[in-house]
């Protein structure tokens, strides 16, 4: 049984330790500073709970002795401390930031330990990258790879449409940073809640927009392969003109934290969320323009002794996912692994990794002619269910070339 360290005992940090113990080969020790988190833990003899200051260093290094992994899912302005612990005490490090400068940090602590280091384990980046860059091997000349993820409330009820589902210090982080994106065949910087669009998908309408980290490292990946890359977070539609307001006009992107008090005095949790993954490609194969997508949707179980919400689910369970490849020898064991390494069959396949599998009788259907080779759920939409999305830069429409002629889509 290997013994594991999860930094944070929020929401998140509470999932992973839960999902862990539950498959019965890991024992748990969260690791946090607050107290009050901690004693709310669930009572699993496998779980206990330290407390620690998680920017100390050394006092965290002390509890990371002779344990298998570290994972952080704390704040991302303390992946830095957290991941140099980890090198310090020799355990393989796994995190969920978004934070495109901690992950150069942990990158260079990577080149020099003697374990793994895997940031972005999450969902986006994470699994995102994961599905997209296995759907991108496919194609013999990459023209458009578009990455969309939303968490959102499934039943929204004030003007942003939106309910405290993941770190407030996070949304902001990737409201307010700039973005990574492959223009024209160039990587470069794009400004967060730019390039704004709209589409339905099942009949639901969603915008969407740039925001920071989601993309993990698959722009280097792909750069010189793909002609154009991006990223963008899923609300509902007019969410994001009220965000600009509050941080341009407001310039509440000055004052972080007062838009951070902010929001945790005025939006409500919720754990009655749905989480929304939307990947597009376009290319060449065999000389034909092709299009092909993955989209899933995955709700909450906000029901029953384990309830949890949509995004606590998918993110645990991708970090999940790479622990468990790594304990069974899957994944390098030394220096800094990508997202990008991890085959898709292999995550979804694992036991974690089974929940972004697509429920049985979703109207969401594998094509055929594909998925029985690939394992790979695309997206096949009869034609009187017409996925559309608009950018409101430049207005295109691509014809999915297959033989199927299941999917049409409008850009």
């Amino acid at each position: 049984m290997k013994e594991i360290v999860v930094t944070g005992a929020g929401r998140i940090g509470a999932a992973i330790a839960d999902m862990l113990v539950a498959a019965g080969d890991y024992t748990v020790t969260v690791a946090d500073r607050s107290a009050d988190q901690l004693a709310a833990l669930s009572s699993h003899p496998q779980i206990s709970g330290v407390a620690v200051d998680l920017s100390d260093t050394k006092a965290l290094a002390a509890v990371l002795k002779g344990k298998f992994a570290l994972l952080n899912a704390a704040p991302y302005h303390l992946t830095v401390p957290i991941a140099e612990a980890a090198a310090e005490a020799g355990v393989h490090y796994l995190d969920l930031t978004e934070d495109v400068k901690s992950t150069r940090r942990v990158k260079e602590i990577a080149a020099s330990a003697e374990t793994a280091f895997i940031p972005q384990c999450g969902l986006a980046p994470g699994f995102i990258t994961i599905a997209a860059n296995s759907l991108a091997k496919r194609f013999d000349a990459l023209h458009d790879v578009r990455m969309r993820v939303g968490a959102l409330p499934q039943f929204p009820a004030n003007a942003l449409n939106y309910n405290l589902t993941w770190s407030p210090e996070g949304v902001i982080n990737e409201y307010c940073e700039p973005c990574e994106a492959i223009v024209d065949g160039e990587m470069k910087e794009v400004a967060p809640l730019e390039g704004h669009e709209e589409f339905s998908l099942d009949g639901v309408r969603y915008e969407a927009f740039n925001t920071s980290g989601g993309l993990g490292s698959i722009c280097e990946s792909l750069k010189g392969r793909v002609r154009n890359l991006n990223y963008r977070t899923i609300r509902y539609p007019g969410h994001a003109s009220i965000m600009k307001m509050l941080l341009n006009d407001l310039r509440l992107i000055e004052r972080r934290d007062l838009l951070k008090e902010i929001f945790e005095h005025a939006l409500p949790t919720t754990i009655q969320d749905v989480v929304v993954i939307f990947v597009t490609i376009t290319g060449l194969k065999n000389g034909r323009l092709v299009q092909e997508s993955y989209a899933n949707s995955v709700f909450a179980d906000p029901a029953g002794p384990t309830a949890r919400s949509a995004i606590q689910k998918t993110t645990a369970a991708g970090i999940c996912t790479v622990l468990d490849l790594l304990a069974n020898g899957k994944l390098p064991s030394k220096g800094f692994v990508q997202q990008e390494d991890i085959a898709l069959e292999d995550f979804l396949a694992n036991r974690f990794g089974r929940t972004y599998q697509p429920k049985p009788g979703r109207r969401l259907r594998p094509l055929e002619a594909n998925s029985a080779s690939s394992g790979f759920p695309l997206l096949a939409v009869p034609f009187r269910r017409h996925v559309t999305l608009r950018d409101r830069t430049s207005l295109h429409r691509v014809a999915q070339c297959q033989t199927t002629g299941r999917l049409s889509a409008s850009f």
